[in-house]
């Protein structure tokens, strides 16, 4: 599955550059064609920064927000599938990291199969939903120029998912992938052997692979 398909069928989006610093509240800008962009020149790359450079709240305040948002309770995703496949032609593209490590030491052309599973979510609370709505209708009301110029056509994160990498290999191939595992810090758990193959998990280590986005302009609405 590639990022359109991944799109039309869940109504996320695949993360393609995928690190432990995205998090809930990340502004993102969505091209019609292209990867998300996650930074843009002159602009907050969150919606608390955005608070923050409208004095809304101080720095103080600012660093409070952003780690009370990363310690945001991680819950069971509730998806159609167990169970996430990514063509393996795509993975490469998606700069997931762990298939990153896997296919520097690797490779991926000697993978049969790349899911994810265990999936979990950090989903906005309702009460930090009010709390950026009404930040955001203050910089409407009283530094309109600050919100349409930075960030009233911008998307937000307000669910991340995550999930441990699962690959399949060929049995031929287990003991060149078991000793290039040596040369990564990727956390596995033993290989589950079946017929010809065996699959091996990665944990999800915080790392977010997919994300729901709200436009700003609509949010909680």
């Amino acid at each position: 599955m590639e990022i359109r398909k991944f799109r039309r069928k869940y109504d996320l989006e695949l993360i393609p550059n995928s690190h432990a610093g995205i998090i809930l509240g990340t502004l993102v800008w969505d091209p019609i064609i292209g990867k998300p962009v996650f930074d843009h020149k002159g602009m907050p790359n969150h919606i608390y920064n955005a608070f923050r450079d409208a004095r809304f709240i101080n720095d103080q305040e600012l660093q409070q927000a952003l780690e009370d948002t990363k310690n945001t309770a991680l819950e069971e995703a509730h998806f159609a599938d167990r169970f996430i496949e990514i063509d393996i032609d795509f993975a490469t593209t998606l700069e997931e990291p762990r298939i990153g490590k896997i296919d520097a030491s690797f490779g991926v052309d000697s993978v049969k199969k790349f899911t994810f599973g265990d999936l979990k979510v950090r989903n906005m609370t309702n009460l930090e939903r009010v709390r950026i709505d009404d930040f955001l209708e203050e910089l409407k009301r009283n530094k309109w120029k600050d919100y349409d110029g930075k960030i009233r056509r911008v998307f937000m994160i307000t669910e991340l998912y995550y999930g441990s990498v699962k690959v399949v290999i060929n049995k031929e191939t287990k003991a060149n992938f078991e000793a290039s595992l040596k040369n990564t810090d990727l956390t596995v758990k033993p290989g589950l052997a079946f017929g010809k193959s065996v699959e091996y998990t990665f944990d999800h280590e915080n790392v977010p692979f997919a994300m729901r986005i709200e436009r700003v302009k609509h949010f909680n609405r």
